[in-house]
Parts: C-alpha cells; sequence; structure tokens
C-alpha cells in the first residue's frame, strides 16, 4: 500500500482505497503510475498528463475487448523508449517537463509586471510629494504648510524638517505682527518691518505709521509738525492735508509788521486817554464796537465816555503804559485779517488826594479789525 495523489482532486489518499473520500473517484484498480515520470494518473488514458508517454496498458485493454471492424487498420501503437532503444541501438533523451518551465515563466513575468506597476507608483507619488513640497515652501499660509505635514508623514526628512522650520516661522512673523498692532506703538512697528522687511504685513504697516505721525502733527498743530509729517510721509495719506495746513498756519502767523501795526494802534488809544485828545481817540476805533467794556454794540460815543470816566476830578496825570507783551492771533475775513489780540496794560495817576489808590495793571483783551481800527474792547483789573 502506498499513499498517493488523487488524480481527480489531488487529496493525499490510499492507493488501495475504492474511491477518494474527498471526491469521490474510483481509486483502486483505476489508477496508474507513469513508468516515465512517476506520476499518477487514470488506467484509462491513453497517455502520462506530465510527460505524455504512452499508456501501453490502455491500449491494450482496449485491444481484447473492443472487437476491429473488417478492413481497417489497426491503431499504431506508441514505441516506448525501450524499444526505440532496441530498434536504433542508442538511448533518445526523454521529453521536457513543459508544464513546469510555463509556471517559472509566468512567475518570473508577474514578478516584473509587479515591479514596473510598483516603480512608476513610487514615481508618480514621490513628484506629488515634491510639487507639494515646492509649492508648500513659497507659502506664507500656516494652513497650506499644516497640510503637507499632515498629508505626507512618510516624506524625506529633510522635507519635513524645512516645512516645519517654515512654519515656525511663519508663525513667529504673526506673533510679532499682533504685538506690533496690539502696541499702537510706532517703534514697535518700525521694528517688525525692519525684521520682517519682506513680510505681506508691511504695506499695513506703513500705514499704521502713517496714522500714528498724522495724528501727532494735528495734535501739536504748528508749521514743524506737519512738515515733519510731509517730510518723513512724501506719499503719505494726508500728505496733501499737511501742506494745506501749513499754508494755513502760514497765514496766521503774525509777521514783524503786523504786529507793529497792532502795537501801533493801542499806543494811539491810550496817548489819546492819556492827552484826553477826544478826536484821536475816536480815529482808532471803529464806528460800532461788538463789544467795549461788557455793552455790545457800543458806538464811539461810548468810547470817548469812558475816557472822560476815567479823568476824575482829583487826577492831575494819566500815564498808560503797554506793558508789550502782546499774543496776537490772526483770523482771515475774506481777503482781509482780523487780529486777536491779548496783553498787560499798567495806570499811573498823579492825585492830588495822595490817600487814594495811584497805579492798577490790567489785563486787555481786544480785536482790531480789517481796517486797522479797534472793533472790540474788554479789560479786567489785576489784583496785585
Amino acid at each position: 500500500m502506498a499513499i498517493i495523489k488523487c488524480p481527480e482532486c489531488g487529496h493525499q489518499i490510499s492507493d488501495r482505497a475504492p474511491v477518494c473520500p474527498s471526491c469521490g473517484v474510483e481509486i483502486a484498480g483505476k489508477i496508474t503510475r507513469c513508468p516515465q515520470c512517476g506520476e499518477i494518473y487514470f488506467s484509462d488514458q491513453d497517455v502520462c498528463p506530465n510527460c505524455n508517454h504512452a499508456n501501453l496498458s490502455a491500449h491494450e485493454t482496449r485491444g481484447t475487448t473492443n472487437t476491429q471492424a473488417p478492413n481497417t487498420v489497426p491503431p499504431a501503437i506508441p514505441v516506448t523508449a525501450t524499444q526505440e532503444q532496441g530498434a536504433t541501438g542508442q538511448e533518445q533523451p526523454a521529453p521536457k517537463k513543459k508544464s513546469h518551465a510555463a509556471l517559472i515563466v509566468s512567475f518570473v513575468l508577474a514578478l516584473i509586471i509587479c515591479a514596473v506597476s510598483f516603480y512608476f507608483y513610487n514615481q508618480a507619488k514621490t513628484s506629488k510629494e515634491t510639487e507639494a513640497y515646492e509649492y508648500a515652501m513659497t507659502s506664507s499660509d500656516p494652513l497650506v504648510l499644516q497640510s503637507f505635514l499632515d498629508t505626507y508623514k512618510d516624506c524625506p526628512r529633510a522635507h519635513r524638517d524645512s516645512i516645519q522650520h517654515h512654519l515656525n516661522y511663519i508663525k513667529q512673523i504673526d506673533r510679532d505682527w499682533q504685538n506690533a498692532v496690539a502696541s499702537n506703538s510706532k517703534a514697535m512697528l518700525e521694528d517688525y518691518i525692519k525684521k520682517y522687511p519682506n513680510s505681506h504685513n508691511k504695506v499695513v504697516a506703513q500705514r499704521k505709521i502713517d496714522s500714528i505721525d498724522w495724528a501727532l502733527a494735528k495734535t501739536l498743530n504748528t508749521i514743524e509738525a506737519f512738515n515733519e509729517y510731509a517730510k518723513e510721509h512724501p506719499y503719505g495719506e494726508h500728505v496733501d492735508e499737511a501742506n494745506d495746513k501749513v499754508q494755513e498756519l502760514n497765514i496766521k502767523i503774525v509777521q514783524p509788521e503786523e504786529k507793529e501795526m497792532v502795537a501801533s494802534v493801542f499806543r494811539r488809544f491810550f496817548q489819546s486817554i492819556n492827552s484826553r485828545d477826544e478826536a484821536a481817540l475816536s480815529s482808532t476805533v471803529n464806528d460800532y464796537l461788538s463789544s467795549f467794556l461788557g455793552k455790545q454794540d457800543a458806538s464811539k460815543s461810548d468810547v470817548v465816555s469812558f475816557m472822560y470816566k476815567l479823568w476824575k476830578d482829583d487826577i492831575t496825570n494819566m500815564n498808560w503804559r503797554i506793558l508789550n507783551d502782546y499774543k496776537i492771533e490772526k483770523k482771515p475775513l475774506g481777503e482781509e485779517m482780523e487780529y486777536i489780540v491779548q496783553f498787560t496794560a499798567s495806570q499811573k495817576i498823579d492825585r492830588t488826594d495822595e490817600t487814594k489808590e495811584t497805579e492798577a495793571k490790567y489785563r486787555i483783551r481786544s480785536k482790531i479789525s480789517t481796517d486797522q481800527k479797534i472793533s472790540e474792547f474788554n479789560m479786567t483789573k489785576l489784583a496785585e
């Protein structure tokens, strides 16, 4: 008894088993072994399915059981290797095992196909990762960089390190920018621009600096401040407005000749009072004053009456002296100017009654109209 493989299903069984317990095919007396290669196959097959060696037992069985028709040629019986050797006197080579060679070739071809497919797949994957890496390195969006790190976790270490460094750098830029904006400090914004000259926030930072400098210039409201703004920001958002302010302030600057005109008007006004010259006093004021010593719409006669009230019966001499502490503002009225004036004047009096007050000081607020005459006059006595 021997253990063989079932020629039908390949299941290992005994060669004496009546049937294969796996597939149910008959075994005992129905199989034969090839003398050439040792293959087990069914006895009624003409040749070995492995090496094609002729099955003589199958032909002999058919010859004893089948009746040949008259005048027919009996089927040719394949010559065995032993018979061929006896006929020719030489040993013939055994047939090649074709089925094993075919399997090997198929296996090799499959390996080649798999290798080629893997190569092109890997190349495509590498190319895609390279494109994503190059794009991420030129981006300033943290989301793009983080997406690369999340997607290509098995990319080259050098790529991951570069992307991570770039991401950290962008995050640091963002933190510095938020701090600079929150501070609203010109110095911090300038430091940010100096540290990150290529940042996309540079333009916004410059605009914020422009706004800070303009706010300072308006607060100071001087020609020097506006000129400094225009110098620092020649293309600034408010440069035209700054130039207009400079021109406006230049108009308001009191020139030396204007100051002399104002001083001359008030010298003549007080000299007229000192000398009790009614005509000279009237020539220094408008026909009507918007306010004179608290009275609205006063006339020249009100001014003259004031002069005579100052000269009381016990006064023998009066001397008004301007202390030359003028504060003069100019106000455009059409093409002419109105002057708003503040200054201090002292009054010294000679009296017959020496027990009475002889000196006093006054704060004077006045206006000079465009025709260079007093249009408003008020004064307050100052405490000693």
